[in-house]
């Protein structure tokens, strides 16, 4: 089956990396998990930013210690299944796949949350280099 991205997934992608919403619409079209994209989950001002970190939902406080949101770098997802969202390791997990094959068909160098060492973060993937 094939996805596509809603109209609200495609707004949240405004101020993104152009080559990160590349991989996030050829992800859409080769993942065996629907998903799309929180309202939060693309570009972020610092003032966005601090809320999420006073809320405890991000590490990042938006002024001293900058997310890679706030530069239009990252990006986070929800999975879609039985037409609601989730957040559930073995959904994200199978986004991260198309994720990670698609960052590797435009060749850019993507790294996801899930693999992080200190604070596992499985919605987000942030580009570097």
């Amino acid at each position: 089956m094939t996805f596509k991205l809603s109209k609200n997934s495609l707004r949240n992608l405004d101020g993104v990396h152009p080559e990160l919403v590349d991989v996030v619409k050829l992800a859409i079209q080769i993942t065996k998990v629907d998903f799309g994209i929180p309202s939060t989950g693309g570009y972020r001002t610092a003032g966005a930013q601090h809320k999420l970190f006073l809320d405890g939902k991000s590490k990042a406080d938006g002024y001293t210690n900058k997310s890679y949101h706030q530069t239009g770098n990252a990006v986070d997802v929800y999975a879609y299944v039985d037409g609601k969202a989730s957040w559930q390791p073995e959904h994200l997990s199978q986004v991260a796949c198309a994720m990670l094959e698609a960052a590797i068909r435009l060749d850019v160098n993507l790294r996801w949350g899930g693999h992080f060492k200190s604070f596992i973060d499985m919605p987000h993937f942030e580009m570097v280099g």
